[in-house]
């Protein structure tokens, strides 16, 4: 008898392990194929509609003609500021709560309310933009008022992300840098922070893709319904994609069937585009790292 001959458990263990590679296989497929489906009907519809001058140029014609240049730009306002505000004060919340706040009632009722504060709906966020920054602090309906109600939507998400990728850097970095005499903050920035950046820009993008897509946030807070004229200072109102992909798909009689999947086709390219970015910004970082 061979020393290494196949026995029926081998084999049933064999069976079972290709059965279970073969589920998760098919599980994987059935997420991918809704997004392929998606991108393959907006390509095939909205294709047709993506020129030069859909993306160069103003609406026309009460928005059945010309382009969509003011809600192109419109988004990269709202997106770049809302992530310029939330991103620091985020990752600076986390770094508090994980590496210097301690174990009492205090931190697990923040952390409760960071937690539960992920889940409100984006029309509730929308309310208190409008209370708070359009009428409280008089902001008005404008970009600012837009982008900070964007950027306390996508507080708690960054913070918990943050928080996640501070504790999993080992705790033995932090001690072994105590044991050569740095400090805390010395530490936090020399090491746990450099190792905790994929993590953290995850969080980041995650968010900067969401924040791209809200309708809700923006059409109370600072985007306009037709405005084809370019924002000057964040204290103006603009255009913004994805509300004008509502508007011109729901309330717009005689637009051309193309137009709304290209315009579709544009804020999927342009969080595509801004994700391709914050990626390669985050490979540069990890790359740049001396050990």
């Amino acid at each position: 008898m061979e020393r290494f001959a196949t026995t029926p458990l081998n084999r049933r263990n064999r069976r079972i392990q290709a059965l279970l590679r073969g589920l998760f296989l098919l599980m994987t497929l059935l997420l991918i194929l809704p997004v392929a489906l998606i991108l393959a009907t907006l390509i095939v519809k909205g294709g047709p509609a993506l020129t030069f001058d859909l993306l160069f140029s103003d609406p026309r014609l009460g928005m059945t003609a010309g382009g969509i240049l003011p809600a192109l730009l419109g988004t990269v306002w709202l997106v770049s500021l809302a992530m310029l505000a939330a991103a620091p004060l985020g990752v600076a919340a986390a770094i508090y709560l994980n590496e210097y706040a301690g174990d009492g009632w205090l931190t697990r009722l923040i952390n409760l309310a960071i937690i539960n504060l992920a889940g409100v709906p984006s029309i509730v966020h929308a309310l208190f933009g409008v209370g708070a920054f359009v009428l409280f602090f008089g902001l008005g309906a404008s970009i600012l008022a837009a982008s900070l109600t964007l950027a306390v939507m996508s507080l708690p998400v960054i913070i918990v992300t943050t928080r996640e990728a501070l504790a999993a850097v080992p705790m033995s970095y932090r001690e072994a840098c105590w044991t050569l005499g740095a400090t805390r903050w010395q530490t936090i920035r020399r090491v746990v922070l450099p190792n905790a950046v994929p993590g953290i820009l995850t969080g980041v993008i995650l968010e900067l893709s969401r924040s791209a897509g809200e309708t809700a946030p923006i059409m109370f807070t600072g985007a306009a319904f037709f405005l084809p004229l370019l924002p000057q200072d964040v204290f103006d109102q603009t255009m913004a994609l994805s509300l004008h992909l509502f508007v011109i798909s729901t309330q717009v009689p005689g637009v051309p069937e193309p137009l709304p999947y290209a315009v579709a086709l544009v804020l999927i390219g342009l969080v595509l585009m801004m994700n391709a970015l914050s990626i390669g910004f985050r490979l540069w970082l990890r790359g740049s790292r001396r050990w």
